[in-house]
């Protein structure tokens, strides 16, 4: 009796890995809410902030190591509200120079660069940047 136990569970185990992949079971998918990235400039910028939906966000400045953090309830409240005003448009051609940093925006499955900000563009870059310099370094 104790062996058909042991069959029985050792069976129902099996079964149950059949169903679920390690992958699924760890977490789902990450759907991506918002996309910062600055480039450029003398001094090499190279920034990056991405929001997911969550209200968690991934940040990296410069080189260093990215790092996932938890937006504020708050944050999150005032970056949704910036975001529906936002206006991506088209991307700007790159200006003559050297000492410009290029901004990319990608929100809804659309993205574009440009070099001078927006106005609908303004209040959301420096909200990510804002999140940047309290999380990223």
């Amino acid at each position: 009796m104790r062996v058909l136990r042991i069959a029985g569970l050792t069976a129902l185990l099996s079964m149950q890995g059949a169903f679920m992949t390690p992958a699924a079971a760890v977490a789902a998918p990450k759907k991506v809410l918002v996309e910062l990235r600055e480039q450029g400039g003398f001094a090499g910028i190279d920034n990056r902030v991405i929001v997911y939906t969550s209200g968690c966000a991934r940040v990296r400045h410069r080189a260093e190591r990215a790092a996932t953090v938890c937006l504020t309830a708050g944050e999150m409240r005032k970056l949704r509200g910036e975001l529906k005003r936002l206006r991506l448009g088209r991307s700007q051609a790159e200006p003559p120079g050297a000492d410009f940093i290029e901004y990319t925006l990608a929100y809804r499955g659309h993205h574009a660069s440009r070099y001078m900000l927006p106005g609908t563009w303004q209040p959301v870059v420096r909200r990510l940047e804002k999140v940047l310099r309290k999380h990223g370094g």
